[in-house]
């Protein structure tokens, strides 16, 4: 069997040969995320970057939101999601995309992102990771984001990852301050602990690509 030979095939590979439940980071529930983005005000619209099958869009949907983004690079993960969610999957957009070379089409009053940046060991995907969350978020907008603690395991998916502290997290967000901080025990359905760390962080007042024009937002219900 070949490897895979980039991002997009490891994912749907990962997706592929492994059942929704039973990958490291399955959670039945999002409550840490669902908790943490409702922090941020209810009824906002959000982005779930590096979505996978994750079920925050269940719990964002439950909750009445009504304008909810899911994008995740591997097509196999996506489709898990609409088909559980069923008929309410019309009331989400579905975004097929590589985060890093993704150009925002509107901005987004949060941005959510359980363990993508954490993946990102190279300070060259850092940087385009920077520059596609400071298109996508508002003014005045929030990023929840949570990824493995500085006393989380070293390896992930088959892939190195990246260990972060408060302090050492908060830093790669210049133009954004944290006003919430968080630790979560998450169990693997292995049963193995895996330690998070999450910030909700605010973009400072007056910062933000001024350039900015707003395009009408993707209509619901597509995956494209």
């Amino acid at each position: 069997m070949s490897r895979p030979s980039g991002p997009a095939e490891h994912w749907q590979s990962v997706y592929d040969r492994t059942a929704p439940h039973q990958v490291s980071w399955y959670q039945a529930e999002s409550a840490m995320s669902v908790r943490l983005v409702e922090s941020a005000g209810p009824g906002r619209s959000v982005i779930d970057v590096g979505a996978g099958a994750s079920t925050l869009v269940d719990g964002l949907l439950d909750r009445g939101y009504t304008d909810v983004t899911v994008l995740d690079i591997a097509p196999a993960a996506l489709e898990v999601a609409r088909r559980r969610v069923g008929a309410r999957a019309g009331a989400a957009h579905w975004m097929n995309r590589d985060l890093l070379t993704w150009a925002p089409l509107r901005h987004y009053d949060v941005w959510h992102d359980r363990a993508v940046f954490h993946f990102l060991t190279d300070p060259a995907d850092r940087d385009r990771y920077r520059r596609v969350l400071d298109a996508a978020v508002a003014p005045g907008g929030q990023v929840v984001i949570g990824v493995f603690s500085e006393a989380g395991p070293e390896t992930c998916a088959g892939l190195p990852v990246a260990r972060f502290h408060q302090e050492s997290l908060a830093v790669q967000f210049p133009g954004f301050q944290v006003v919430q901080a968080e630790r979560e025990h998450h169990y693997t359905p292995g049963g193995e602990l895996q330690p998070f760390l999450w910030l909700r962080l605010t973009r400072t007042p007056g910062t933000g690509p001024s350039e900015w024009r707003p395009e009408p937002a993707p209509r619901p219900g597509r995956l494209y």
